[in-house]
């Protein structure tokens, strides 16, 4: 199949070879975000309220020495690879708080003994956005090698859009994340154990411009008193929990498994 030809299910407007062609070559010289700073509040799967800060942007980071262009479409990373079964799911939205439809996310990580496969294609891939801003990425936990904490890669463009962000994604309550140079908390994933794997959940806000008036922001249920699942929490809102007060440090929805001590992310105690 021709680089510049879409894929079945894809529609024109931003094709894989002009994604690849700007990351594939300087991809660090083309502006990914200014004043950036991260919204890590993504709902849990089937609630309808998402937060997100009108203005906020996504923190950019260093693509690494390990990308790689032309990776298969797919949002399942899984076949060939055995470890800790990861879904990690979220939205993309513009600086208004709009969902971005067809925005084009390429991931790729470590596998679980933190090795890259750099002559093939396991553990890489992209996908699209849906109509909702929503992604569902299956892969496993990343291993850990000398000098990083456990991240995984991704680089995000919508359609007609000239800038590429390149981030990293991280995991709550790592050892190592306080000694990786590169690791920014704002980038953390909400992480909890499922079963046998774990689920994550990150948005990302895109510095592009939005239209209309922003999703409005849900009004808080939970502000104050002892912390429940279901509540909407601000940023800012104080609880307590097992005997100990929390501040909300992001805004979101809770749920079962999201209490105070388990998503630092969301949690800070005070």
């Amino acid at each position: 199949m021709p680089e510049n030809s879409h894929m079945p299910g894809e529609t024109p407007g931003l094709s894989r070879k002009q994604f690849i062609t700007a990351v594939g070559v300087g991809a660090l010289a083309v502006p990914a975000v200014a004043g950036a700073t991260a919204n890590a509040s993504s709902a849990p799967p089937g609630n309808e309220l998402l937060a997100c800060t009108p203005g906020r942007t996504t923190v950019a980071q260093t693509e690494g020495p390990y990308f790689k262009p032309n990776s298969p479409r797919r949002d399942d990373l899984t076949a060939g690879v055995s470890g800790v079964r990861l879904v990690v799911t979220g939205h993309v939205f513009d600086r208004a708080c709009r969902p971005l439809d067809r925005v084009l996310m390429d991931f790729w990580q470590a596998d679980a003994m933190g090795a890259y496969d750099n002559t093939g294609y396991r553990l890489r891939g992209h996908l699209y956005t849906g109509a909702d801003g929503s992604y569902r990425l299956t892969t496993v936990v990343p291993g850990l090698y000398p000098g990083r904490t456990r991240h995984i890669h991704v680089k995000l463009q919508a359609p007609g859009q000239p800038r590429i962000l390149t981030t990293q994604l991280y995991f709550p309550g790592e050892p190592r994340n306080s000694t990786d140079t590169i690791y920014d908390p704002s980038l953390l994933m909400n992480v909890r154990t499922v079963g046998s794997g774990r689920e994550g959940t990150f948005d990302f806000v895109l510095d592009v411009a939005g239209t209309g008036t922003p999703s409005p922001t849900p009004t808080p249920t939970g502000e104050g008193g002892t912390w429940r699942a279901g509540a909407f929490y601000a940023a800012g809102a104080q609880v307590t929990y097992g005997g100990a007060a929390y501040r909300c440090l992001q805004a979101h929805t809770s749920a079962a498994g999201w209490e105070p001590p388990n998503v630092p992310a969301l949690w800070q105690r005070v």
